[in-house]
């Protein structure tokens, strides 16, 4: 039995020998009907040895690789819910993700194997496997590829799976100093494909190279899942590097039609050596999100013909809500122009009004790609979904934004305290709490400050208590002991007290007057 939403098995039936996947770190290729009959033997071994049953949380902890994608379909066919895993993430972080989720197991690889002990040992996971490339492993885990070649039947896609029905959890920074777990379902993965096809051209002639990290949505879904809904190739790398990425993009035997990345990335890339002289001509498509694109970047790369279109989007929403059109990216560079087909976006005020054109109000989303919810979350789920008069549902994204004339969206602030550093959100309260742990310090807060490798960085602003004494060294040892390294704040600013308004709110727009 073939499920037609199970889409590695439809394209492994029509065209088994397609080239599904190419793992690039390894120099592994493989077929639609190869990709399909791994995944199938995995959800196999998944459901005899670790007795996964639908709705049961199974976790990844691993660097980008075919592998990676293999465990997602393995999860789709089963019905379980894939937990990707942020690597960037400090132990105690991951230790919360892995309770909160409950977790039946964790399939790592050996990059990470020296974390797994200690994760093992204070979280729900029952099970472990392996991702490794030798034939003995350095634990005493299961091996991965042994997993596979171990079974024989093939797990066929669960016949009770439906659009509704819980794909991932995929956990976004708290903003009260715990992360939330974003549920995704199969549809959310569906109607990203569909809404992501036409501003891209995605087809299944189309080859994606995939340098986001996979533990987030973009990395996932931007465009690798898309290109396999069409059929098409996705060729992945363990992590991004500038030079092997523009290798990568001009190799004609590789043919490479699509790429996305975040203003870092190509900031990065435009920053090589050999950036200019490097032929990118064959690249259809150049997408960019997670953070504004500064203008002169986006010429720099116009001037030698490519149009790299903004785009917005949220883990909530699958990501995709925007993709600017080609011929506005730089009419409009400041926009991310108007809502894909199947999703509805408005910008209203605090009475859930629409605002007039030119007018700030708050991004709110609605169609068939927003989350459910959030995990063992109602307050989250009080607080960030509004019913409109006709019964709709719409997301608070949290970002302000206003409309022009031609119904173009702009997105011009925050209205929460959240920054973004290198493509990954940061909120301020996870900091500070780690902060606040600190003996001698008696009130903190962070900002986010314009940083020119990053984009944005963490300024801390530290009130110590009387009569004490303390190093900016040692509060960023105490940050990077506890946080991923991408949120342990660049400078400390010792100051005497913090501006506060009459509720006791620190006034974070005094702070970032005084940068």
């Amino acid at each position: 039995m073939i499920l037609a939403s199970d889409w590695i098995a439809f394209h492994a039936d029509r065209t088994p020998d397609k080239v599904a996947l190419i793992d690039q770190h390894r120099g592994r290729h493989f077929t639609y009907a190869q990709f399909n009959d791994r995944s199938a033997r995995l959800a196999t071994y998944l459901r005899e040895a670790w007795g996964v049953q639908t709705g049961d949380r199974i976790a990844i902890l691993a660097k980008n690789s075919s592998d990676y994608f293999e465990f997602q379909f393995a999860c789709i066919k089963l019905g379980a819910m894939m937990l990707p895993l942020n690597w960037r993430l400090a132990d105690p972080e991951l230790l919360f993700i892995l309770n909160d989720a409950e977790v039946k197991g964790i399939v790592y690889d050996s990059e990470f194997a020296p974390r797994m002990p200690l994760l093992m040992q204070q979280s729900t996971a029952t099970y472990v496997l392996h991702i490794h490339d030798g034939a003995v492993s350095i634990d005493s885990a299961p091996l991965y590829e042994q997993a596979i070649a171990s079974t024989t039947q093939r797990v066929v896609m669960n016949p009770q799976t439906n659009h509704n029905t819980p794909l991932m959890i995929m956990y976004t920074a708290g903003t009260t100093g715990h992360p939330k777990g974003v549920i995704i379902t199969h549809g959310m993965f569906f109607w990203n494909a569909i809404n992501i096809t036409v501003p891209t051209g995605l087809n299944c002639d189309s080859v994606h190279y995939c340098v986001l990290p996979t533990f987030h949505i973009g990395g996932l879904n931007l465009y690798a899942n898309p290109t396999f809904h069409l059929g098409g190739t996705t060729i992945v790398a363990r992590q991004y590097d500038p030079g092997l990425t523009l290798k990568t993009l001009s190799d004609p035997n590789l043919g490479v039609t699509h790429f996305f990345g975040v203003p870092a990335i190509y900031l990065f890339l435009a920053q090589n050596p050999d950036f200019d002289r490097t032929d990118l001509s064959a690249i259809k498509s150049w997408g960019c999100g997670g953070a504004p694109m500064p203008v002169a970047l986006l010429e720099r790369y116009a001037a030698r013909g490519i149009i790299i279109q903004l785009g917005f989007g949220m883990t909530e929403t699958s990501p995709t809500v925007f993709l600017i059109d080609k011929f506005r990216s730089l009419q409009k560079p400041d926009s991310v122009g108007k809502p894909l087909p199947h999703t509805r976006v408005r910008v209203v005020n605090d009475d859930f009004n629409d605002v007039a054109p030119g007018e700030v109000g708050e991004v709110v989303i609605s169609g068939p790609n927003v989350t459910p919810g959030y995990w063992k979350r109602p307050d989250a789920n009080e607080s960030s979904f509004t019913l409109d008069e006709y019964g709709n549902r719409w997301l608070h994204s949290g970002d302000a934004g206003k409309v022009d004339e031609d119904g173009c969206i702009y997105i011009v602030d925050r209205y929460k305290d959240m920054y973004i550093s290198g493509g990954e959100n940061v909120y301020p309260a996870e900091i500070e709490q780690v902060i606040f742990g600190i003996t001698e310090v008696a009130d903190v807060a962070v900002i986010g400050v314009p940083d020119e490798r990053w984009g944005e960085s963490g300024l801390a602003f530290v009130v110590l208590k009387a009569d004490c004494d303390l190093s900016s060294e040692h509060i960023i040892d105490q940050c990077r002991a506890n946080l991923a390294k991408f949120k342990v704040p660049k400078i400390v600013r010792f100051v005497d007290s913090l501006p506060r308004n009459a509720a006791g709110k620190v006034l974070k727009r005094e702070l970032r007057n005084q940068v």
